[in-house]
This record gives structure tokens, C-alpha cells and sequence, in this order.
């Protein structure tokens, strides 16, 4: 008998976990969040998907865990110190069995990187900009979750690169970060440079909503290798022995999700997942979601963008 499972969020990314679960043969019921009653939606289910605002996903997760259904909650896990203690305390029973939406961990690029050496890298960059008017048809930031001074922002937005630095180096942590607001959105930043630094390379993030092209990409520096990834065009460039070659990596974007959710209803049944090195297990992954709070409740506005957003 398929798994059923309930994905609570209809938007562009619920509709994806939903289409994907169907394809791997799941029941998938896709509820609004409009929609979304409680509890009783979920108690014929067997896992629940948390594809809402990051505003609203304690009460999801509260009825499936008060249910003993695994979840899969997309990310940010949270931005508030509290509720993100209040949701690990309510996950402990069903930790193993769920997971966080940290779906960059499935791209080759950041696979190739995880097999790799890395112990002679010294400075390493994250880079993520879009200009964020450009990013749906027919959606307006000022009217979206992003705008608001609470859970909004380009930090909670694309946090998938502070997710990769911290798996890719464990020893970092949180040295500061530097943001750029808004005067008409108050609390919200629209551009950040993130400073980790510890037992591992001296480490930057940056990301924002302003970039005129789409930007995706990394580098890493070392004593042995020198890596340049560029995401978002497919060119992958990595040196040693001051030698350059690029690397081939066939790239389907809907691969990582689908990945991502297979690896979910093995979970859910206690089948064997992938072979994905970093498995974003909910209790594994738990690292990263912590020091993306630690980074939004930090954020140090420095000065401001102008525009009509």
C-alpha cells in the first residue's frame, strides 16, 4: 500500500513536494495553508511535509509530532531562539525519521566538494544574489512572506549557502554579520555579508535580493586545491598542483528534490537512503539550523539600498 502523505503549503514548493511524491509513488494530499483544519487532516497519514511560511510551521509540526508522523520541513527551520528550541523538544521522538529541507546538499557540485579533501583550505566564499522583482510571474515582494520584518529577508530566503559552508566545515562559527535594509521595510535585509571563522578556512557568505543576474557560486582556497564553482552556469573549474580542469557535472534541478524526498519515505518505512553524504536527517542537520538563527538574530544593518521594491 503507498504511503500517504499530507503537504501542508501550496505554494511553488509545496506543489513540487507533492508532484515528486506522486511520481515516487506516494498518496500525496496537498492542503493549503488556508485550508489546514489541525490535527485530524494529518491522522490517516503516515508522514507530513511542511512547505508553509516559516511564520507558521510550529502548529504543523506540533499536530504531527503529537501524532508520531515524521516531517519534512523545508527551510529555514526557524528564526526565533525559542521556537526553534520548542520545535527541537517537540521533534526528539521522531528526529531520525525526519529531515530538513537543506536540498543543496543533493547537487553534484556540493557532492563533489563533500568527497573531496578539504583539510588544506584556507579561505573559502559563498556567493547567492538575484534581484528578488525577478524571481515569479505575477508575485510582488512587498506582498510576500520576504518583506516582513519577522521571518522575512534575504538571510532566511537563501540560507542554503550558510547551510553548505557550515556542513562542508563543522569547526566554523558565527563571527558576525554585516546588513543592508531598506527604509520603506524596516527589519529587513536585503543584503549580507556573513563572517565564520573557527576551527576550519576563514569563511564568507554573501547573499542578496539585488543582483541584476542570477548569481550562484564558490570558491575555495588552498595549499593543494583551488576550487571555482559556478551553480548557476554549469562551469566547474578546481585546481591542484597548479593545474586547472574543469569537471562535468550533469545537472537536473528537480533531481535534488526528488532525491531529497526519496530519502524522506525511506525514513518514514526504515528502508536504506541514498548514499548522499550529508543526509539532512533532522537530528544531523539540527547544526546548521541553529547557526542560521544565530546568524539572523545578529544581523548588524550597516546601511541601506534604495529602489522601488
Amino acid at each position: 500500500m503507498a504511503m500517504r502523505i499530507a503537504v501542508i503549503g501550496a505554494g511553488s514548493i509545496g506543489k513540487r513536494h507533492h508532484g515528486n511524491l506522486t511520481a515516487l509513488g506516494a498518496e500525496a494530499v496537498l492542503i493549503p495553508w488556508r485550508d489546514y483544519r489541525g490535527a485530524a487532516q494529518l491522522a490517516d497519514c503516515d508522514g507530513v511535509v511542511v512547505a508553509t511560511a516559516t511564520q507558521v510551521r510550529l502548529p504543523v509540526i506540533a499536530d504531527a509530532t503529537a501524532l508520531g508522523l515524521p516531517f519534512y520541513v523545508e527551510k529555514p527551520l526557524a528564526f526565533d531562539p525559542a521556537e526553534l528550541a520548542e520545535i527541537e523538544r517537540l521533534a526528539a521522538p521522531v528526529a531520525r525519521r525526519s529531515m530538513l529541507g537543506y536540498m543543496m546538499r543533493y547537487h553534484p557540485a556540493f557532492r563533489f566538494l563533500a568527497r573531496m579533501d578539504l583539510s588544506d583550505i584556507y579561505r573559502a566564499r559563498f556567493e547567492i544574489g538575484h534581484d528578488v522583482r525577478q524571481w515569479r510571474q505575477n508575485w510582488r515582494f512587498a506582498d510576500s512572506y520576504a518583506a516582513k520584518a519577522a521571518g522575512g529577508g534575504v538571510l532566511l530566503d537563501l540560507c542554503h549557502e550558510l547551510d553548505m559552508a557550515a556542513t562542508l566545515f563543522p569547526g566554523l562559527a558565527l563571527d558576525g554579520v554585516k546588513s543592508l535594509g531598506h527604509a520603506a521595510y524596516p527589519g529587513v535585509d536585503f543584503s549580507d555579508d556573513i563572517l565564520l571563522s573557527g576551527a576550519g578556512p576563514l569563511t564568507t557568505v554573501t547573499m542578496d535580493y539585488l543582483s541584476p543576474v542570477f548569481l550562484r557560486r564558490l570558491t575555495l582556497r588552498g595549499t593543494r586545491h583551488t576550487v571555482e564553482f559556478d551553480l548557476h552556469t554549469g562551469n566547474y573549474m578546481i585546481a591542484e598542483d597548479g593545474n586547472w580542469r574543469q569537471v562535468p557535472m550533469p545537472f537536473e534541478r528537480n533531481e535534488m528534490f526528488l532525491g531529497a524526498m526519496g530519502d524522506f519515505l525511506a525514513l518514514i518505512a526504515d528502508k536504506p537512503v541514498s548514499d548522499v553524504e550529508h543526509l539532512p536527517r533532522f537530528d544531523l542537520a539540527l547544526p546548521s539550523a541553529r547557526m542560521i538563527v544565530e546568524a539572523y538574530q545578529t544581523r548588524d544593518f550597516v546601511g541601506a539600498v534604495a529602489g522601488d521594491y
